[in-house]
């Protein structure tokens, strides 16, 4: 009897025991799961707490360092209301502001940091990140406008050391002129994948603006990065688009299109030293352009890019047909044909045989593809020459 009634005490002993340990276990897993929604309660205080202080802090002013005394103290002129005044620095941004420097002051004017060159999007963009895969092989002919080009603008900057042993100056810009479709902008393309400097692009237009002082802004930066960049090229598609010759018709429009073209002609050859820049520019109107833009000095040379010969027309074409399927083709027939055909015109009688080929689902293309694409496009020139006469 007595047995039994330890037996029965040690079971309900076991019970309660594996009770308490059930109950032990879901505290645990209470307890984990509360210490989770703690740690995140306690990240979103942190940023909740950031974002308040944040919202708390007074704003940050941008201002331009116009001198550093011999004091120590600074010469400040803020930006937007032209206030100057005069501040200090802590002992290590000091060494770090230099003249023309951007720093952000607080309301007590005092230097918080230094921001540096801050460039407006439409500048930034400009800037070639990744080289064209054109070469000079892929121009046809132009043997010796590409040679004058590297000598003006890709040589100074690669082979700088010949032109310092020699002690001649090399030329500071050069102007490509000539029909549209002739290269102009294909031989920018091989100097900004051969040259290793940076390349900025633009086009003439895009300076042109709407607001007083906007598009000279624009000028005046873009230098101010190929100078940061240097060595750079500044390439300006379209010239004539804003540097026609100056003349007052009494329009707004017209004011700022010449107080753009004025600061693109300062920038060109003003006081400022342009450093390891080089200028190059193209157009297919050189009699528009302002004869101040086309002095010595700006543009030291103005080369002109020709309708192509015979012999450069059949370079032309086997380079823009070196990849195609042809069959019973003579291209110094097609050469010989295509008078008067700029480059650009030549690529688009090899574009328009093949999608004749296309058309008719050949396996290759054949002399009638290429006299029926010579048509095309020659009846396509005469339209064009109609519309502009």
């Amino acid at each position: 009897m007595i047995h039994m009634e330890e037996s029965a005490i040690k079971n309900a002993t076991t019970s309660d025991e594996l009770k308490f340990r059930i109950q032990l276990n879901e505290l645990e897993a209470s307890v984990l799961e509360l210490k989770l929604k703690v740690d995140e309660l306690t990240k979103e205080n942190a940023q909740l707490r950031r974002e308040n202080n944040q919202l708390k802090r007074m704003p940050l002013f941008v201002a331009v360092v116009v001198d550093i005394l011999e004091t120590g103290e600074v010469y400040l002129r803020q930006q937007g209301n032209n206030q100057e005044y005069i501040t200090h620095a802590s002992e290590d941004l000091l060494p770090l502001l230099k003249p023309g420097a951007k720093v952000a002051v607080n309301n007590a004017l005092s230097i918080v940091k230094l921001i540096g060159n801050v460039y407006d999007s439409r500048v930034r963009v400009m800037e070639l990140e990744e080289s064209p895969t054109i070469s000079y092989q892929d121009i046809g002919g132009l043997e010796n406008e590409i040679k004058e080009v590297r000598e003006s603008v890709e040589y100074p900057l690669t082979k700088p050391e010949i032109f310092r042993r020699i002690g001649v100056e090399p030329p500071k810009g050069i102007l490509l002129y000539g029909a549209p479709g002739t290269g102009k902008t294909l031989i920018a393309k091989a100097v900004a994948h051969e040259a290793k400097a940076t390349f900025i692009r633009m086009s003439g237009s895009e300076l042109v603006h709407k607001f007083i002082g906007e598009g000279a802004g624009l000028v005046r930066e873009l230098f101010m990065l190929a100078r940061e960049r240097a060595p750079a090229i500044v390439f300006i598609d379209e010239i004539d688009s804003v540097g026609s010759t100056r003349t007052h018709d009494g329009t707004s429009g017209s004011a700022e299109v010449q107080r753009t073209m004025m600061q693109l002609l300062a920038e060109m050859d003003g006081f400022d030293n342009r450093g390891d820049v080089r200028i190059m520019a193209a157009t297919n109107r050189v009699d528009m352009l302002d004869p101040a833009l086309l002095r010595p000095g700006r543009f030291d040379r103005i080369i002109e890019i020709p309708l192509p010969d015979l012999r450069t027309r059949l370079e032309i074409l086997k380079i823009h047909s070196s990849k195609m399927q042809l069959v019973s083709v003579d291209l110094h027939e097609i050469a010989t044909m295509t008078e008067k055909c700029t480059g650009a015109e030549l690529q688009a009688i090899c574009r328009e045989a093949g999608m004749i080929a296309v058309r008719r689902d050949a396996e290759a293309i054949d002399r009638n593809d290429f006299m029926d694409a010579v048509r095309k496009v020659k009846n396509e020139m005469v339209t064009d020459n109609r519309m502009y006469t």
